[in-house]
């Protein structure tokens, strides 16, 4: 997740306090090498080391993947309290943060104990958020586009609690609640649902995207960016097709690929699970009414 520039400085209070070794009780160590810098609290060090040495593959995948280089040296801190990451964080849902204009990449290790976290994944898609903001410089980076292709690029969602695969874009479509896009340009709503909501259709947008015109749509789009373009100009100059058009067609592809016949037809087993199960219950309550009729007729 992306944190917004206003809470740079309260963050790295945060952080210098939790690391300052003067200040506080916690033991803390730093990694370093010639391509990252990993902060950690002593019970951390295996995770530290190992996140120094998948670093070098993740940067080279992330920079194949975006055709582009990463110049800067990032800054990774590990955090095993889940209490003082949420300070940071400020959302529950979250287990790690990406602070650009400070190379900073912050991660609750507490989540990654928990499926379907994984330590690469996560420092990919953080990683990627640092290299689009950086590739962008001055240029607006829309929520979406940011992280659409975090999570296109990572593999997955990584830094929420994501649940069942696109349960929620599914039940958006067939109910037509699906959130437009220019509402997602700034920010992502607090809700649970409506959160999870907006990562899964900003990953859809943009694979979207890459299916009609390839990675090199994507980088068109970022290219136009930087260069000082807002979004509309950026999309209609790359795609020649405006935004709300795209959109539209992108809505079109969903409701052809999430229809109530797929719905129903890839969960046949759980309704049919649930009939037997309500079957069941009907025949246990029978059976009960007919003891009871055979207990009073006894009485009789």
């Amino acid at each position: 997740m992306q944190l917004q520039y206003k809470f740079t400085i309260s963050i790295m209070i945060i952080v210098i306090i939790i690391f300052a070794r003067p200040a506080v009780a916690v033991d803390t160590g730093v990694i370093r090498s010639g391509e990252v810098i990993v902060r950690f609290e002593k019970p951390l060090k295996s995770v530290a080391a190992e996140v120094a040495r998948i670093y070098p593959s993740v940067r080279k995948e992330l920079e194949t993947a975006l055709r582009s280089r990463i110049d800067f040296i990032p800054e990774v801190i590990l955090i095993s309290d889940s209490g003082k990451f949420l300070e940071i964080a400020g959302n529950r849902l979250v287990v790690a943060v990406a602070v650009p204009g400070k190379n900073l990449i912050i991660i609750d290790n507490s989540g990654m104990k928990t499926f379907p976290y994984s330590l690469r994944v996560t420092l990919k898609h953080e990683l990627s958020h640092l290299l689009l903001h950086d590739y962008v410089g001055k240029g607006e980076l829309p929520r979406w586009l940011n992280e659409g292709v975090a999570q296109w690029v990572s593999g997955g969602m990584a830094e929420i609690l994501t649940g069942k695969g696109q349960a929620v874009l599914e039940k958006a479509v067939l109910s037509g609640r699906l959130i437009p896009i220019r509402e997602l340009t700034l920010r992502f709503p607090d809700n649970a649902q409506l959160l999870r909501l907006s990562y899964e259709e900003s990953r859809s947008f943009v694979e979207y995207i890459i299916k009609k015109s390839g990675i090199q749509g994507i980088l068109g789009i970022l290219n136009n960016l930087r260069d000082g373009q807002r979004i509309d100009t950026a999309v209609i100059k790359e795609l020649s097709v405006t935004l709300d058009d795209l959109e539209t067609e992108w809505h079109d592809y969903l409701k052809r690929r999430f229809t109530w016949f797929v719905y129903f037809s890839s969960r046949i087993y759980e309704i049919i699970f649930a009939v037997g199960a309500i079957f069941l219950i009907y025949g246990f309550i029978k059976v009960l009414m007919r003891r009871r009729a055979y207990r009073d007729e006894d009485d009789e």
